[in-house]
């Protein structure tokens, strides 16, 4: 077959981007345009809908009843606690209007999410968890966002069928984990990243099948190990006595020893585990999985991100956030639970399936343009038809977003097959996932067209500052419960500080059993404070760095002789790693170096 690819100018970015011959037969399948928007630019849209992890004081529009939500009251949005928007109590049907060819989709559309209820949080199956957002079945869970299947979890996100952790992003089947990061079936891992299969770690990276390590890297089917030196049992116990982490101090000096030595090895071009035919970062257990960043049990997917909760999610593209069994989806966020065949929708669930330009839709079918519509079919801006009439509607409306797009602030032209225009979020730029993975000042967003909302200050009197904490966790008392301990960054950070924190009895209990010392960070800069060597989507090409038998840049010596001899390794590659300073080898050499 003669190749069909085809480069285009991004009309945000005006970048130049590349639609390649097997994203044509995705578009032709789905039956949609190809897009103008380069992939960048395409996942930033869609994050900037997307609040993950943000709560707000507001009150209920049904009950007046005072609730957290997701939507920050200054949104304008009206919101409904979950039980009552859940119930048959109201009906979103009577906000049903005609479509109205003289006007243009996408302000019609918005008119109607403005006054339709939605409901405060996305929380299905909570027990004991009121505090958390987009998360099925939490269960005794606080401050826990984007994830499936957490119990007895404190402060986590990204997360897949954990047990008793506090602190962790993006792991899954794991229990007893702390402040680590793309974690898959560990145990009691403590400030770890990129492990598999591995328990009672510590300050390790890229360890698969290990147990008792200490400031490891790049081992396998290791155990009493310390900064990649081999140790009795019983030395072991002796050193990591020695270290004495249960001290901040300690801890905080063993943490920046293990950096130092983590960055004289080699890094593989792309972290996972199990997979065949991936390109992208943090990808388990997949097939056929392209251009993507955090995916567990993924197939055919390509420019998607944040898809781990299981069962996996197969053929999809520009898919962000949630998993948990979708098939076709395609510019869609925060989708999940069994939909199929979903197009330029947000937060729709529930084995909803036909549905396009949708928000927060569930057990539904053959929707366009609604909100809030629960086990409904044949349906546009929330008012029935019948088949026929639905179909044919339908088709008139695709025609007519050709023929009248919406333009935006920027000139940027919104015909069928786009994703909603950023400026018709509820949510602030600062509010969103999309500050994430690009992060903007709020000169850079506003200039960009984005909302910036400046966080209100909740105006907690801190009782005792993050420096003046007792040393060790031995010597904390009950006391520290009643204490309101003031952030060290104190909002001096472009972390979402909070400024002040508490300790709960939950989180003494688990730092009393782990051995390890109070935080001085509240939970967002802890969480940003972990993400920040995490890559982001943009993916550039690079050359390994095995220069023989040392690294380009000298600091690493070859274990064993590589297969390309004392020369360069010529293999390139492309990856989401961008910075110069890190060792990174391909594939193969990276494998002939794992101890």
């Amino acid at each position: 077959m003669d190749s069909i690819k085809q480069g285009k100018v991004c009309q945000n970015c005006k970048k130049e981007f590349l639609i390649e011959d097997d994203d044509f037969l995705f578009y032709k399948q789905m039956k949609v345009p190809a897009p103008t928007f380069c992939y960048l630019c395409r996942a930033q849209r869609r994050m900037a809908w997307r609040n993950e992890s943000s709560l707000f004081k507001d009150k209920s529009d049904y009950s007046g009843k005072d609730i957290f939500s997701a939507f920050s009251p200054e949104a304008q949005i009206k919101v409904y606690e979950k039980d009552v928007w859940n119930s048959d109590v109201w009906d979103p049907m009577e906000y049903g209007k005609d479509y109205d060819f003289s006007r243009l989709f996408f302000d019609q559309f918005k008119e109607l999410l403005y006054i339709v209820p939605l409901k405060n949080l996305n929380v299905v199956n909570a027990v004991n968890s009121d505090y958390s957002n987009n998360f099925t079945d939490p269960k005794n869970c606080y401050l826990c966002f984007n994830g499936k299947g957490g119990e007895d979890c404190m402060y986590c996100n990204g997360v897949t069928h954990l047990k008793d952790c506090i602190d962790t992003s993006n792991c899954g089947k794991s229990e007893k984990c702390y402040e680590s990061f793309w974690l898959t079936s560990c145990s009691n891992v403590i400030f770890s990243s990129r492990c598999e299969s591995s328990f009672n770690l510590m300050f390790c990276s890229d360890c698969s099948s290990c147990h008792d390590c200490f400031g490891c890297i790049d081992l396998k089917s290791k155990e009493y190990c310390i900064f990649n030196q081999q140790y009795t049992k019983e030395e072991y116990k002796k050193k990591i006595e020695e270290f004495n982490i249960s001290s901040y101090e300690n801890l905080q000096k063993e943490r920046n020893k293990v950096k130092e030595f983590w960055s004289k090895y080699p890094k593989r071009f792309m972290e996972g585990y199990h997979n065949t035919e991936v390109s992208g970062n943090y990808i388990n257990f997949s097939k056929n999985v392209k251009n993507s960043l955090l995916i567990r049990e993924g197939e055919n997917l390509n420019y998607c991100q944040n898809v781990q909760e299981l069962p996996g999610c197969k053929d999809c593209y520009d898919y962000t956030d949630w998993g948990d069994s979708v098939n076709y989806a395609y510019e869609c966020c925060a989708c999940g639970i069994g939909a199929n065949n979903i197009k330029f929708c947000y937060n729709v669930q529930e084995s909803v399936h036909d549905i396009e330009y949708s928000y927060m839709c569930s057990g539904s079918s053959d929707l366009f343009g609604c909100v809030c519509l629960r086990k409904k079919q044949y349906c546009v801006f929330n008012k029935q038809y019948t088949k026929e009439e639905y179909e044919i509607l339908v088709g008139e409306i695709k025609n007519h977003m050709d023929e009248m797009p919406y333009v935006d602030k920027k000139g940027i032209i919104y015909k069928y097959g786009e994703f909603f225009p950023t400026e018709f979020s509820p949510f602030a730029y600062n509010e969103t996932l999309a500050i994430e993975y690009f992060p903007l000042t709020k000169e850079e967003a506003e200039k960009d067209g984005f909302l910036w909302r400046e966080p209100k200050d909740k105006n907690y009197t801190a009782t005792i500052k993050a420096k003046d904490l007792t040393d060790n966790i031995k010597d904390i008392t009950d006391s520290i419960l009643s204490e309101i301990i003031e952030c060290e960054h104190n909002g001096n950070c472009n972390d979402q500080c909070v400024k002040c924190f508490k300790i709960t009895t939950e989180e003494l209990s688990f730092y009393r059993k782990m051995s390890l010392p109070l935080p001085r960070l509240c939970f967002k800069c802890r969480k940003n404070q972990r993400l920040s060597e995490r890559t982001k989507l943009e993916v550039v090409k690079r050359k390994c760095n095995c220069g023989g038998s040392i690294s380009d840049n000298g600091t690493y010596t070859n274990s064993v002789n590589h297969l390309h001899g004392p020369e360069h390794c010529p293999n390139e590659f492309f990856t989401n790693y961008k910075n110069n300073d890190e060792i990174l080898y391909c594939e193969k050499c990276y494998q002939q170096e794992i101890i």
